[in-house]
């Protein structure tokens, strides 16, 4: 087989993204060019790469295994590409994903302490959803990538091989509320006062679930409003628009008007922070990289 190197981009980009027509708005194509790219794939591989389903595509076996391949080929590519236009810096970078809230808290620290103490490594960062950055792990556009997960912590994804995954720390889950507003003054709030609280949360997906409100509630809580990015969220929450979740490593960086209480009724909302990698030989800036997560966490 004689696969395309653009051929091989989509294959990674459908892979990361989850979806044709995401990973055509991230190379720029429509969504038929990208799927006709996947039909020249397959093709040429013999066999089918991806299970189409409503809410995307994931890989087959045989489509991990191309991808397996298809990352070396794109990273000796990008390699010769920075050779041959004299780039020969002593930079090396490390690409590093975090989950959305860990964008405000940890990853600054790391960075302000990796700037201090390993000048000479350069790390790219991107945040995204837990199950996107295990996509793009999987990929090979990331090298590193913090993710969140929940008690009884599964395993990130069902492929082989398995990811790599050190554990951090544990976070305990707060609500913000609004300062003065109806819980002025409470440091914490019981499970009938969150069921009968407007919410302001994550749009969710069959493969990305609901965050921002508070786990287990009776009935079907009320999303008022919807949100990613979390100064949206918070400025909502200051506005007395409703009542949102976060981690207690954010209780510190929360905007004037708003508070973090506790949830004392029900079993601790734990959420446990992870470093995860593929499997395989790692790199004297990616071991940088752990060591200043795990300082700063």
């Amino acid at each position: 087989m004689e696969p395309s190197l653009t051929g091989l981009r989509v294959l990674r980009a459908v892979a990361e993204r989850g979806s044709f027509t995401a990973a055509a708005a991230e190379l720029g194509y429509t969504q038929p060019a990208v799927s006709r790219q996947v039909s020249v794939l397959e093709r040429e591989a013999g066999t089918v790469l991806f299970e189409r389903h409503p809410g995307g595509a994931r890989l087959t076996p045989a489509g991990l295994t191309l991808l397996r391949h298809a990352r070396v080929v794109l990273a000796e590519i990008e390699a010769a590409r920075r050779e041959l236009s004299g780039d020969r810096s002593a930079v090396r970078p490390v690409r590093l994903g975090v989950y959305i809230s860990a964008g405000a808290a940890l990853l600054p620290r790391t960075l302000t302490a990796l700037r201090a103490g390993h000048p000479g490594i350069r790390v790219t960062s991107r945040e995204g959803t837990t199950p996107a950055l295990v996509r793009a792990l999987r990929a090979g556009t990331l090298d590193l990538a913090v993710i969140s997960s929940r008690p009884p912590h599964p395993a990130p994804d069902t492929e082989l091989p398995a990811l790599e995954v050190d554990p951090l720390d544990e976070l305990r889950l707060l609500v913000a509320v609004a300062e003065p507003g109806p819980f002025a003054g409470q440091d914490s709030v019981t499970l009938a006062e969150l069921a009968a609280a407007d919410w302001i949360a994550s749009p969710s997906t069959r493969a990305e679930p609901l965050m921002g409100v508070w786990p287990g509630l009776a009935g079907r809580p009320t999303v008022a409003h919807t949100a990613r990015d979390w100064l949206t969220k918070l400025r909502l929450v200051q506005a007395g628009c409703g009542l949102t979740t976060l981690p207690a490593d954010l209780a510190a960086s929360l905007p004037d008007g708003v508070r973090a209480v506790r949830v004392d009724e029900g079993p601790a909302q734990l959420r446990r922070r992870s470093i995860a990698r593929l499997p395989g030989p790692s790199s004297a800036p990616i071991d940088a990289v752990v060591a200043a997560l795990r300082q700063r966490a």
